[in-house]
């Protein structure tokens, strides 16, 4: 039987909203990225959020909107990157549906996030980033499946979809 919540998370540029949209599509289900229904109810981008209110009220945002999908049926929810890497997050979004992670090794991180803006967090350099996924990862590996995140989007749907 067919999981009615499923929960993306992983590394910023893992390809979480991509294939949640792809993934939704082929389900028939409804797909939710956090990140921008924060955006539309803030009237403000990530990185406007970032500057004017701080990292973390932009952390309770995320877990606030989270709350209201463990209890909707028949989505996919892409969620940011530190919101999947967050200890209580990760066991609430485990109890009320299938967690994936999309993982992503660093280089493969670089090249596809290396010139983008709008990612706060890309500010603050090298290490700091590699560190940073290094101790996210802890927690991601609670996922309920791990996909190696280096393929087509499509592809990954394809895989997952088998597996479900």
């Amino acid at each position: 039987m067919k999981p009615t919540r499923i929960f993306l998370v992983g590394f910023m540029c893992s390809g979480k909203s991509t294939v949640g949209k792809l993934l939704a599509d082929k389900l028939g289900y409804t797909f939710w990225d956090i990140d921008q229904v924060i955006e539309e109810r803030e009237g403000k981008s990530i990185e406007e959020i970032f500057k004017d209110e701080g990292e973390e009220y932009f952390r309770s945002l995320e877990r606030n909107v989270l709350e209201e999908f463990l209890e909707k049926e028949r989505v996919v929810v892409s969620t940011g990157g530190g919101l999947g890497a967050n200890p209580t997050a990760m066991e609430k979004m485990r109890s009320a549906g299938l967690v994936v992670w999309l993982d992503l090794d660093f280089e493969t991180f670089l090249q596809r996030c290396a010139h983008q803006e709008g990612r706060p967090l890309l500010k603050r350099g090298l290490d700091y980033l590699k560190a940073l996924m290094e101790e996210r990862k802890k927690v991601y590996r609670l996922a309920h499946i791990r996909l190696k995140a280096d393929k087509p989007p499509d592809a990954l749907v394809e895989e997952l979809l088998s597996q479900l």
